[in-house]
């Protein structure tokens, strides 16, 4: 082969690797913000509500004890103003309070995130209608890392804003979703159902969320289906079986250990009629905490974000991919004793029945004293309660 020809092949090949660089480098320019954007975005409507800042004094670190003598754990017959101060602090935050922690927060998330959850009682993946009858804000500390899920009785009584032009003040908690989903045509404002709820909470507990994420029914039984089942301990048996003829045969559950899969895990939480609504939200902890350690398993963990997208369609969420991947980032440095379980105490909560103008008929409900409630939520963003579980969340 003449030797002459070589320089022109190598300046051929150079062109050619120039000109291939030249097109990734353009097409890096035109595709990469396309990507950012999509990556960042939200994956539904906002709730356009003004989040916490680094200088709220919410995130400020403060140490509260709980009286057990006090007058708020009292059940509620006359509430006086001075019933209300049911915490004793240690410190107390003042409005230009700011955080100490010297730690970056993990996986770039911000140092706290609020999330509102919700389960919704229908199979209808358009989220029409429903009822939100499974209520959690989780607490979301990426620099700890901690995750506090306060559960909210669903048949609270409280004040529904923005929608008084139709006739409706107050109503069950659970409610506000079912006011704000499209097919009530009752509310106009950002966010649909989860954005009536999330302003129903800043109204009545002056609690804000910064995201949401709500799923059905069906939409759980087929994400612990896609993870394979999954595996939790009864300490007694669990008793599902119908106690009258309107009332659905969620089964029968034996105390030991258990695998369950999608459609077991839903009937087992969703019991309540021999027990208590008290006794669902435990029976819901455990499920939470059994898919929990089933997505941390070296078979599943990898696959957790194919699992996410096959389901984003199926979960009405304001959470960007970014955020969701930060959230599962988060997921295997979050301890077992750093993911924490609370209510609201019993005893500062009124079963009753109580007329609604909406039914034109009395309806069972829960009453509380707000100026309670609100003192213990507050507590709740400031991250000192609970300062410790009673016991193990989460074995």
């Amino acid at each position: 082969m003449d030797n002459s020809t070589k320089p022109s092949k190598y300046r051929l090949i150079f062109l050619l690797m120039s000109g291939v660089i030249l097109l990734l480098i353009v097409g890096g320019l035109v595709v990469y913000p396309k990507a950012k954007q999509r990556w960042t975005a939200p994956l539904g409507p906002g709730l356009e509500l003004p989040t916490y800042t680094a200088t709220d004094p919410y995130l400020s670190t403060t140490s509260f004890t709980h009286s057990q003598t006090s007058e708020a754990t009292k059940p509620l017959e006359s509430p006086t103003p001075q019933d209300t101060k049911s915490f004793t602090p240690t410190t107390v935050p003042s409005a230009t309070s700011q955080p100490t922690a010297s730690r970056e927060p993990l996986c770039g998330g911000p140092p706290i995130m609020y999330i509102l959850g919700l389960g919704i009682d229908t199979k209808d993946e358009s989220y029409t209608y429903g009822l939100a009858d499974v209520i959690r804000i989780a607490r979301v500390d990426f620099v700890t890392p901690k995750v506090t899920m306060l559960s909210i009785p669903r048949d609270l009584w409280v004040e529904i804003p923005e929608i008084e032009d139709y006739g409706v003040t107050h109503g069950k908690i659970n409610q506000a979703f079912f006011y704000g989903s499209p097919g009530m045509n009752t509310y106009d404002g950002p966010g649909a159902g989860p954005g009536l709820f999330a302003r129903t909470l800043e109204k009545n507990f002056d609690l804000r969320v910064d995201h949401y994420g709500a799923l059905n029914m069906l939409v759980l039984e087929k994400i612990i289906n896609a993870v394979g089942g999954i595996d939790l301990y009864l300490p007694t048996d669990v008793d599902g079986t119908p106690t009258d003829r309107r009332t659905r045969d969620m089964g029968y559950f034996y105390a030991g250990q258990q695998h369950f899969n999608g459609d077991e895990a839903v009937r087992f939480s969703r019991i309540r009629k021999r027990y208590s609504d008290y006794q669902r939200v435990d029976n819901q902890n455990m499920v939470i905490c059994a898919l929990r350690e089933k997505l941390l398993s070296p078979t599943v963990l990898p696959k957790i974000p194919q699992i996410i997208a096959s389901f984003q369609d199926s979960v009405i969420t304001d959470l960007s991919f970014e955020q969701i991947s930060q959230l599962a980032c988060l997921l295997p440095h979050v301890k077992s004793e750093n993911l924490i379980f609370t209510g609201l105490p019993q005893e500062i909560l009124k079963h009753d029945r109580i007329y609604s103008p909406q039914m034109r008929n009395e309806t069972f409900a829960t009453q509380a004293d707000m100026e309670i409630v609100r003192d213990y939520i507050h507590h709740f963003k400031a991250g000192a309660w609970p300062s410790q579980p009673k016991e193990p969340t989460c074995p």
